[in-house]
């Protein structure tokens, strides 16, 4: 099966960013694409105070728009990371599956939250307006896909969270992402690795890329990563997609070849 994940340079504007969005996954699809990721706040990426005021006409265009996009383009869709609504002042991060008939088949509401302080010019807090998800693993199994684990961005830095998904069966560890530049020039590609490897797994992480409004920048360099630590396509720096192929057949092979999650005694 023919994977892709999105690289975007979202903005603080719903319709623009969202058209980006389907540009790049029809081109995806064209390209023989069965399931496309896209990266978290594909819909809308400005500063906290910007998502959370516009939390609910976010969520409401994204569930409009994707599932017509799933239908129009017949392709699994990951709609990478959204605000919806929580009901109590606050928004989940939301990631959805939605399949080729348009119906939403499982989401997942991110748990853990970038509260930290990169530098005194670059302080983040997610929690003053989002709301962790349930803490419980998600995974989707299904007859046509490999089966899905569910995660977003800064969750990729809490390995226990990946553990309980391989062994809810996953065998694709999905990761959209906004990481900043600070923190993905000295992390990102080793943490996707390390995911990746220790699970015995497919990594895709759509990420998000460049300059978001006056003061955000992100890091880009979304990837899709065999079991064995592969990067099987890495998408630089700038906008656009990548796809890989997922090979059951090779991720079994790697389990059998170095069965290391068999031999765990803890």
């Amino acid at each position: 099966m023919k994977a892709a994940a999105i690289q975007l340079n979202s903005q603080p504007d719903i319709q623009k960013s969202l058209s980006e969005a389907r540009q790049w996954i029809e081109k995806a699809v064209d390209e023989g694409a069965k399931l496309v990721c896209l990266p978290e706040n594909f819909a809308f990426l400005g500063n906290e105070k910007e998502m959370y005021e516009h939390a609910a006409q976010i969520c409401e265009a994204v569930e409009d728009q994707l599932p017509e996009w799933a239908k129009k383009f017949k392709v699994t869709l990951m709609g990478g990371g959204y605000p919806s609504p929580a009901g109590n002042g606050k928004y989940y991060n939301r990631s959805i599956l939605i399949n080729p008939i348009g119906e939403i088949v499982e989401s997942y509401h991110k748990i853990h939250l970038f509260d930290v302080d990169l530098s005194e010019g670059e302080v983040y807090r997610e929690s003053n307006n989002v709301e962790p998800g349930r803490v419980s693993s998600v995974v989707y199994k299904s007859e046509s896909l490999p089966t899905i684990g569910f995660s977003i961005c800064y969750d990729l830095r809490f390995p226990e969270l990946y553990r309980q998904l391989m062994e809810k069966g996953a065998d694709i560890l999905t990761v959209p992402s906004a990481f900043t530049k600070t923190t993905g020039k000295a992390h990102w590609e080793v943490l996707l690795r390390a995911r990746a490897i220790e699970n015995s797994c497919y990594v895709i992480a759509a990420a998000q890329t460049g300059r978001h409004g006056k003061k955000r920048e992100t890091f880009g360099h979304s990837m899709i990563i065999d079991p064995w630590g592969n990067i099987l396509q890495n998408a630089g720096t700038e906008p656009g997609y990548i796809t890989a192929d997922i090979d059951l057949d090779e991720l079994k092979k790697i389990r059998r070849k170095l069965p290391s999650i068999k031999h765990r005694r803890m």
